[in-house]
């Protein structure tokens, strides 16, 4: 259970968090957010998420509320009073208050909010996806909170019996309604390339890191959804369930129906990776 939230500079308790029905992003929308994961107490690529913010502001015309070293300080001390160790940290910032208008209130002031859930396990057994007609706007680069589309197709996917919904738009994969997508053919590992079809995952840049460091290479290069049944692997990823191997799509087995043996090798380096980053987490330069 949340022990504390932030709510625009103060931390109080979530039944104690109050937020006005004329804030914009209950009205509009109008806000962007990040999820950190935290492992150890240790907020996880926590600069990396902070330049996303960044953009996300940037990209609805937003300024930024906090100041970096404000965030750093402001998410560890939530963290510390949540209990430190592992967790989810939520942070949003909306346009805030104002008469409801569709032009910008001038000035406004933004709402900032973030709490701690629980970090839900990786799902290392693998999972099942189907694919869909990505129906979402076409600024997917932004972390917006207007994710209704979202919602709905990761309803769909629920409702067939999976996990996710892998998105295709004019024949081409974007990415899952809350993942990134690779594809594992062979030697090649590929995922579609940043643009504003899609969000560029932080999990998603480091996966990247980790093999071009291991000397294996991905390509990011355009996807053909009809790629898909031919895969030998399928992984998704995200910040709070990392790398997860998809082991069905559209109820046909991917591969041998389990975890490939690139993904098992993937996640002991993602693994690797973050013990040592934690291990290292807060100690004198």
């Amino acid at each position: 259970m949340t022990a504390e939230v932030y709510l625009n500079g103060e931390f109080v308790s979530p039944e104690q968090a109050m937020v006005p029905v004329l804030d914009r992003g209950f009205l509009f929308g109008d806000g962007v957010y990040e999820v950190i994961p935290a492992y150890g107490g240790c907020l996880f690529r926590l600069e990396q998420h902070l330049d996303r913010l960044d953009r996300s502001l940037a990209g609805i015309r937003l300024a930024n509320p906090l100041g970096r070293e404000a965030w750093r300080a402001m998410l560890a001390e939530l963290l510390r009073r949540n209990g430190g160790g592992d967790g989810s940290v939520y942070l949003q910032v909306t346009r805030g208050a104002a008469p409801r208008d569709h032009v910008f209130p001038s000035p406004g002031r933004p709402t900032v909010v973030a709490q701690v859930s629980p970090l839900a396990a990786p799902a290392a057994e693998g999972v099942a996806a189907i694919t869909a007609r990505d129906i979402r706007w076409e600024l997917c680069h932004i972390k917006a909170i207007t994710l209704l589309p979202n919602a709905l197709l990761r309803q769909q996917a629920r409702e067939a019996g999976a996990y996710e919904a892998i998105l295709e738009r004019g024949g081409v994969v974007t990415e899952g309604a809350a993942s990134n997508v690779f594809v594992v053919r062979g030697d090649e590992v590929a995922t579609p390339p940043r643009g504003p079809g899609l969000l560029a995952g932080i999990t998603r840049d480091l996966v990247m890191e980790l093999l071009q460091a291991a000397g294996r290479p991905c390509r990011e290069r355009e996807v053909g959804v009809a790629e898909l049944a031919g895969a030998d692997e399928i992984w998704l990823t995200s910040s709070t369930r990392e790398i997860m191997p998809v082991i069905r799509l559209d109820d046909r087995p991917v591969g041998a129906g389990v975890a490939g043996p690139r993904w098992r090798e993937m996640h002991g380096i993602y693994q690797a990776y973050k013990a040592d980053v934690t291990r290292w987490c807060g100690r004198p330069a």
